[in-house]
Formats: C-alpha cells, structure tokens, sequence
C-alpha cells in the first residue's frame, strides 16, 4: 500500500482574516495590552497626594475627640443632630411655609432653641446621653454654641436666630467632619 502524495501547497502562516464583524482577536489583545502598559506607567511615576480635606470649621475641631467604640456612631448622630435642629430653626423663622401659606413662629426664645435641641437628643438617642459617653466632644461642643450663638435664653431676633443657625450648622459640619 502506498502513502497518498503530499499536497504541494503547504498551509498559510497568517491567521484567516477578521470577519467584518469586528477586529480580530490579536488586535483587540495588542489594544489590552499596550493599556495595560500606560496604566501601569502612570501608577509608577506616582500618584499625587489627596487633597485634604475641608478645614475644620474656625474655632471648631471635632476629629479626634470623639472616642470609644461608638465613636464614629456618636460623630453621626451628633452631624444629623445638629444640621436637622439648624434647618428646623430656619425654618420656624419663616414668616410663610413651603405652600406659602402665613404661619406663626413658634420657637421664640433662646432658651427654646435648646430646649429643642435637648428633647430630639433625647428621642433619636432614646435617653442615651451623647455627653456623657462623649465628654470632651459635649465640652468642645458648649463651649462653641456659648460663644457663637449665645448665652441668652430671652427673645431671639433674626439675626440671633441666624446665629444659632449658623452655630449648629457648624457643629454639623465638624462631626461630620470627625467621621472622615
């Protein structure tokens, strides 16, 4: 029995052209990998540094002094806190409501600004004391609060309405701050 004679055109060395669907394979690979090579030389010539954060809020630092296990629970509930009581106290100044319908200001003193302030404590934390599991955060806190808003407990106008405003939207803001 003799061996069938070998084809005399041997088989082609190039792969078979891309359909028209799309790029051949070898492309899309020779893209991935040249990617690849551009992203790995930019990570190695350095990232620059992030920028840092927001400045702590003038006369008003809260990062760090928040401690314990629940340090980062208390920092939260302290920025949602503080900004709610803010934007309700603006809001009670408003002579009309959303509907713009006349309304009457119920929150009149300073002393009801922080009575306010200690009944939502005392609901969103069901009775638990932020001061007295976070003392240093409590002082730091009275001691801004006294002197950006006020010690006067009598009649509040709109510009000290707008202080405490002002005052408890930066508590908000350096909690928060103390959560990052």
């Amino acid at each position: 029995a003799s061996l069938p004679p070998l084809s005399p055109i041997p088989a082609p060395l190039v792969p078979p052209a891309a359909p028209p669907s799309g790029p051949h394979p070898l492309t899309l690979l020779a893209i991935l990998a040249a990617g690849a090579m551009v992203a790995f030389a930019i990570r190695e010539s350095g990232t620059p540094a992030p920028a840092p954060g927001p400045a702590p809020v003038v006369g008003l630092d809260l990062r760090g002094r928040f401690v314990g296990v629940d340090a980062a629970a208390d920092a939260a509930v302290t920025a949602a806190l503080l900004g709610a009581l803010a934007d309700d106290i603006e809001y009670d100044g408003l002579p009309v409501d959303k509907e713009g319908k006349p309304k009457e200001t119920r929150l009149k003193t300073g002393a009801s600004f922080d009575d306010l302030r200690r009944i939502a404590r005392e609901i969103r934390c069901q009775g638990v004391s932020l001061g007295a599991r976070q003392p240093a955060v409590r002082d730091e806190i009275k001691r801004f609060l006294d002197a950006e808003a006020g010690t006067e407990g009598g009649p509040v106008d709109a510009a000290s309405r707008a202080k405490w405003v002002r005052a408890y939207r930066a508590v908000s803001q350096a909690a928060a701050e103390a959560t990052r």
